[in-house]
């Protein structure tokens, strides 16, 4: 077994969620009289700490308005979350890869709140055992979600790998010393994902799968 503890980030790799977040993010601007991001601009800071993903996406606004921003955000994204569905085989993925002996754990942008949501709703907490969030943690790309996962598990960087969707997952492995696998069907493009020079970049999770599979 090479990478004993494998990590995964949540939205847009576990759950499809990129699409609601983007709609929300952009339903807050609405709300609050705010330039809206085109989709682009809102499905890239996926996976940051919804502070800085507000900042990021709406650049113009004001620091006194951050908290309506995220007020905002929340109210939309938190009405229809129970409806959004996991990718195709993620529980069998999950289940493969707990039955093999590995630790699974989860680095979120997601706060812990919103994490301890998403896990009842989903079915996947008996999965992990341990989770880190952007309300307590440094926001992606820092290191810290990363460094402090194999700390409380006593693995090594080599013996890690963080999985994502995004750029920021990327770089938050890079920046820990581990290995990264992109997947392609969550919020960042195929071409922008290469160029952080992933081990590998996966269309499906039964893709995901496979790799870990043959080289996991």
């Amino acid at each position: 077994m090479k990478y004993e503890l494998v990590v995964f980030d949540w939205d847009g790799t576990l759950l499809d969620s990129a699409g609601a977040i983007v709609r929300s993010i952009q339903a807050a601007c609405r709300d609050l009289g705010l330039p809206v991001p085109d989709d682009a601009r809102a499905r890239h800071v996926i996976g940051l700490g919804l502070a800085d993903a507000m900042r990021h996406a709406v650049p113009d606004l004001a620091p006194e308005n951050y908290q309506a921003m995220v007020d905002r955000y929340r109210h939309h994204y938190l009405s229809g979350d129970h409806e959004l569905s996991l990718f195709a085989g993620v529980p069998e993925l999950l289940a493969r890869l707990q039955g093999a002996g590995h630790v699974l754990a989860v680095a979120t942008g997601k706060s812990r709140v919103g994490l301890e949501r998403a896990l009842d709703h989903s079915g996947l907490r008996p999965h992990f055992s341990a989770s880190r969030c952007a309300d307590e943690c440094h926001s992606k790309p820092h290191p810290q979600m990363l460094e402090e996962l194999m700390l409380e598990f006593g693995m090594a960087p080599a013996a890690t790998v963080m999985i994502g969707d995004t750029s920021h997952d990327l770089l938050m492995a890079r920046n820990a010393g581990v290995d990264a696998l992109a997947v392609t069907y969550g919020a960042h493009p195929h071409d922008h994902l290469l160029e952080y020079a992933p081990r590998a970049c996966l269309h499906s999770v039964s893709e995901l799968d496979t790799w870990l599979l043959a080289n996991g």
